[in-house]
């Protein structure tokens, strides 16, 4: 159950109707989902939150499928369902197969009990793996 009303175009400011007309644009699509719905109570924050999604899952380095992969395993970490959902939906649509889906969760899953393991025997981390600043 949301903690605020998600609003409807009708009910959008002027400042955050702008920015829903970019998502479309952007995302080639009518559909704005509820995250963008109730951020729109805050214009500000729902304009930092976009401008700041476009840049960081723009395409760059890392493949565009790889960047909603990595945003659910993250999602997954912090428990939030919305985004599992909403990046898996996002992975789906940009190519991911459910083998990399299920090898995905293999690690995520890998990654929390050996996080756990390590931080509850308190390993040292390897002097092998320390970036050497001066280099």
């Amino acid at each position: 159950m949301t903690t605020v009303k998600l609003l409807s175009d009708d009910e959008l400011s002027t400042e955050a109707r702008a920015v829903f007309d970019d998502i479309r644009k952007v995302r080639k699509s009518d559909f704005v989902n509820n995250f963008w719905r109730a951020l729109a109570h805050d214009p500000k924050t729902l304009r930092r939150t976009w401008e700041s999604i476009k840049e960081v899952m723009a395409p760059g380095a890392l493949d565009p499928k790889v960047k909603e992969m990595l945003y659910v395993a993250v999602s997954i970490a912090h428990g939030c369902s919305y985004c599992i959902h909403s990046h898996t939906a996002a992975a789906r649509a940009k190519g991911m197969t459910e083998a990399e889906y299920a090898e995905m969760l293999a690690i995520v899953g890998m990654a929390a009990e050996t996080n756990r393991l390590v931080t509850a025997l308190g390993v040292p981390v390897d002097e092998a793996f320390l970036v050497d600043a001066a280099d």
